[in-house]
């Protein structure tokens, strides 16, 4: 967007620093921050920072997470001393910088116990319950469970009201990785999808998804805002604080993060809030899940296409299909007919595997989206599927298409 534009313009002529001292950068971050504390429910104690995105953002919280678990002795001495092997637990559906956060951290992928998901593709809480009664009982410890605001794959919510409840009967760290479903709280109609995301103990989501702003653009959000400090403050001499100057200013953000270096993202965080309101974000963020359901329902009207999972939030997963073709032979159509697309410049879909079958995978994301857009891409797709599969004599015929 424009105002993103001029803002990074801005942000490279002034060439701050974000990482320290006391300046006005900072403040604006620390405004940012504020807001989205506020939109999310989380008291004002609460910390928070600006990151890359959604992967650092994970391995942030979850690094406050495994410190937590041993009182400020997991820095000096690091997880191979801890008495107890830490597990935590997602969905199958996890997203991958979850896994390599679990191998950042020490702790090894294998101890990332990805846990089975219903017929709508959230979280089994039960499932869960039982795998951290198992783990328990096998002298290993659960540190942390990350429900997930919008799945990659599908944009599922998990439940996490019912996650926030057995996180805290169980007393393991609750951490929502909500990427793009996260600014689901900017919609009054959206909101309520996300009950319970004001009792998690972090959050991460991104501002470079469904608020357009340019890369890149990350946020984490920790409740317990001395124990995020406790896990990253450190200062040397020559970062000492001082009660006036550039050197005051209380607590840096190289005291919340890995990242002393750091660019000054929030200005064009704060230009798209100011020029555009968080209210018209929501009413933009659920035009594109009302698309999404225009489009299924226009699947759901061709024989020759499937709709391969539910449809949660803004985010399409389907396929072509075509009598005489197995399982096998529809994924490698599939893959070919996304590809024809992208080369046309007609529509850029992407692939997924959903329950096994390669799925055609569209994300809505765009504001200037049209219904007529959709229209034009499923005709897309059954014109070349039916090429693929050697059907052209088929072709023209009433999609049924509105």
């Amino acid at each position: 967007m424009a105002g993103g534009i001029v803002a990074e313009m801005l942000a490279a002529a002034m060439n701050a620093n974000c990482g320290g001292r006391d300046h006005g950068a900072i403040y604006v971050e620390r405004a940012v921050l504020y807001w989205f504390k506020e939109l999310f429910g989380l008291p004002v104690s609460s910390s928070g920072l600006l990151v890359s995105g959604t992967s650092m953002a994970n391995l942030i919280a979850m690094t406050v997470a495994r410190n937590a678990c041993a009182a400020g002795q997991m820095r000096l001495n690091g997880v191979s001393e801890y008495p107890r092997q830490l597990v935590a637990y997602a969905s199958t559906e996890i997203h991958e910088c979850v896994i390599k956060a679990m191998e950042i951290l020490g702790i090894g992928a294998r101890y990332l116990r990805k846990i089975p998901t219903d017929d709508q593709f959230r979280m089994d809480l039960q499932a869960l319950h039982d795998s951290i009664v198992d783990d328990r009982n096998s002298g290993l410890e659960p540190f942390c469970i990350v429900g997930t605001a919008g799945t990659v794959n599908t944009g599922t919510i998990d439940d996490l009201d019912g996650l926030a409840n057995l996180s805290t009967a169980e007393k393991i760290w609750f951490h929502v990785d909500g990427a793009f479903g996260g600014l689901c709280v900017l919609s009054e109609a959206l909101r309520p999808r996300l009950k319970g995301i004001d009792r998690a103990d972090s959050i991460a989501f991104d501002f470079h998804k469904w608020m357009h702003v340019p890369y890149d653009a990350g946020c984490v959000l920790v409740r317990h805002g001395d124990l995020h400090r406790s896990a990253f403050s450190m200062r040397p001499p020559y970062l000492g604080e001082l009660p006036r100057g550039l050197a005051g200013g209380a607590y840096w953000p190289c005291d919340f993060g890995p990242e002393l270096s750091r660019g000054f993202r929030a200005l064009k965080i704060w230009f798209a809030i100011k020029q555009h309101g968080t209210r018209r974000f929501g009413q933009l963020i659920a035009q594109n899940c009302v698309q999404a359901r225009y489009l299924a329902e226009q699947i759901g009207r061709e024989p020759e296409l499937e709709l391969l999972a539910p449809v949660s939030l803004n985010i399409v997963c389907f396929r072509y299909r075509t009598a005489g073709f197995d399982d096998a032979a529809l994924d490698d159509l599939n893959a070919k007919v996304v590809q024809d697309l992208h080369e046309s410049g007609i529509a850029a879909p992407s692939t997924t595997q959903v329950r096994g079958r390669l799925a055609v995978r569209v994300n809505i994301t765009n504001h200037r989206c049209r219904r007529a857009d959709f229209d034009i891409l499923l005709s897309a797709v059954l014109a070349a599927g039916r090429r693929r599969a050697g059907c052209a004599d088929r072709w023209p015929r009433n999609s049924g298409l509105r």
